[in-house]
């Protein structure tokens, strides 16, 4: 039995996002949050809110064994991005982009 959350419009880049889902792709839950809980990188406090959102959308059903679970898989897809100007020298103005990313998280019994 799968069970999947997804986080939206969370303000980090996807790039910095992917980072640190590549190192708890396919861990077990148990492992994954131990590991994200020590990871000294702002997307792992996320990354780890949504796995336990995962969990506990898995325990809803009384056939899922918590114990069992895995990170089946993990995906971030870039959301809408916050356009800023900054002002620069001479009177110029540069573009910022703050970017946001949508987190989905799948797990699954082994």
């Amino acid at each position: 039995m799968e069970a999947k959350a997804v986080g939206k419009y969370i303000r980090i880049s996807p790039q910095k996002a992917r980072l640190v889902a590549d190192v708890v792709r396919g861990m077990g839950v148990d492992q994954a949050i131990t590991t994200l809980r020590f990871m000294p990188k702002k997307g792992a406090a996320i990354l780890q809110k949504v796995i336990e959102s995962a969990v506990a959308n898995a325990t809803q059903d009384e056939a899922t064994d918590v114990d069992k679970l895995y990170v089946k898989t993990i995906f971030i897809d870039g959301g809408p991005s916050l356009k800023r100007i900054r002002p620069r020298a001479q009177g110029r103005a540069t573009g910022i982009i703050k970017r946001s990313s949508h987190i989905t998280v799948v797990l699954d019994e082994n």
